[in-house]
């Protein structure tokens, strides 16, 4: 069968003018609004920055769902392209690395996590409860009180919801006291969810993949970067200079102050 996606058949972009900068950035609410397609415009800008700096990709969603918003293939556009937060990781359009969850924690701890979740999650009263509470990845398990397949309309109005009343924090306290045991990070990242995955894998788990004898500096730009958001210890880390972005636009407009002007 012949593979006809555009996307797919792209080369990699080409070497650019200052390969020792990298400039890494968040997927949802950095390049594409929370859950939604990047526009043809956006991506035609990272590619002409991928022409002044490298460019990388990390993002907290698993790679098919990172190319439903970037493109099909989005792994051999870019030098380096992370999914699960570098758990699925790509240089140069080559796979690196897979690392899972389940391997780690064992399935009887996954099965702790499960039971807790859905008890936990039966008590919750919400205006609304779709499907798919909990979506388990290779890297990560993501939760929701609403359910991921939620409408737009359903994901902005628990969005306001989840403000008010705290409900994802308070849910990421009481797993703190419940499962102290396995040492696990909670991240809470989009509109409708968090992430819960072991110490060490939020996003600067990608950064192993960065030597530090081929950059000079390694930027990051990202929407969730307050503590407890998933951009978080990214942001904050040594070997990084953390950008807050509020929007693609904002992305798009720091990006050119700082790159290409």
């Amino acid at each position: 069968m012949t593979d006809t996606n555009p996307t797919k058949k792209q080369k990699m972009t080409e070497t650019p003018a200052n390969p020792r900068i990298i400039a890494l950035f968040d997927v949802d609410g950095t390049l594409t609004i929370p859950r939604g397609e990047v526009t043809p415009d956006m991506m035609a800008f990272m590619k002409e920055l991928s022409k002044k700096i490298t460019v990388g990709i990390v993002g907290g969603s698993d790679l098919p769902k990172q190319e439903e918003q970037l493109g099909e293939g989005i792994a051999k556009v870019f030098p380096y392209n992370f999914s699960q937060n570098g758990l699925v990781a790509y240089k140069d359009g080559e796979l690196q690395e897979v690392q899972t969850i389940s391997k780690f924690l064992g399935e009887d701890n996954i099965k702790r996590i499960v039971n807790w979740t859905l008890k936990y999650l039966a008590d919750i009263d919400i205006p609304v409860k779709r499907g798919t509470f909990i979506e388990f990845r290779s890297g990560m398990m993501n939760i929701s009180p609403i359910g991921r397949n939620c409408s737009r309309e359903e994901r902005n109005d628990y969005e306001k919801i989840d403000l008010e009343r705290n409900i994802r924090k308070n849910m990421v306290e009481a797993m703190k006291k419940e499962f102290a045991d396995l040492n696990l990070t909670y991240s809470i990242g989009g509109q409708i969810s968090f992430d819960v995955f072991p110490t060490g894998w939020d996003k600067t788990y990608c950064l192993k993949f960065l030597k530090e004898e081929d950059f000079d500096e390694i930027h990051f730009f990202g929407d969730k970067t307050f503590e407890g958001g998933n951009d978080y210890e990214i942001f904050t880390s040594e070997r990084t200079i953390g950008h807050t972005v509020t929007s693609p636009d904002d992305t798009r407009e720091q990006c050119t102050k700082l790159f290409m002007s």
